[in-house]
């Protein structure tokens, strides 16, 4: 298997939850730290959410492996961030036996 190339820096945040004070809560992000990672575009689809279109995209996001538990360690609902862009994490699956590397399945929502 080719290592793959580590070539974009993506930052990996995760939801933080906060009570409202109305029974409810509010979400914000906070950032996790920093890592390389190797983006590909897999597919794409665009469909109407109240009466907006909204263009999603697929993506195989692949990252130096990091042991369970470790904050590090990219996880479903968490996501990634490139400047203005999301990546919103769907699945994480080791990409080799060894776990060396990760490969996050991601997806990208832009309202056009």
């Amino acid at each position: 298997m080719k290592a793959p190339h580590l070539n974009r820096r993506l930052v990996l945040e995760a939801p933080v939850r906060s009570a409202d004070g109305a029974g409810g809560y509010t979400e914000s992000w906070a950032v996790l730290g920093t890592l390389w990672a190797e983006v590909s575009a897999r597919s794409g689809s665009e469909r109407s959410i109240a009466g907006v279109p909204v263009s999603r995209v697929s993506y195989r996001i692949v990252v130096r492996g990091a042991p369970e538990g470790s904050s590090m360690r990219p996880a479903p609902d968490q996501r990634f961030r490139d400047g203005a862009r999301r990546f919103v994490i769907r699945a994480v699956a080791e990409r080799d036996p060894a776990g060396q590397y990760l490969t996050c399945f991601a997806d990208e929502e832009v309202a056009a």
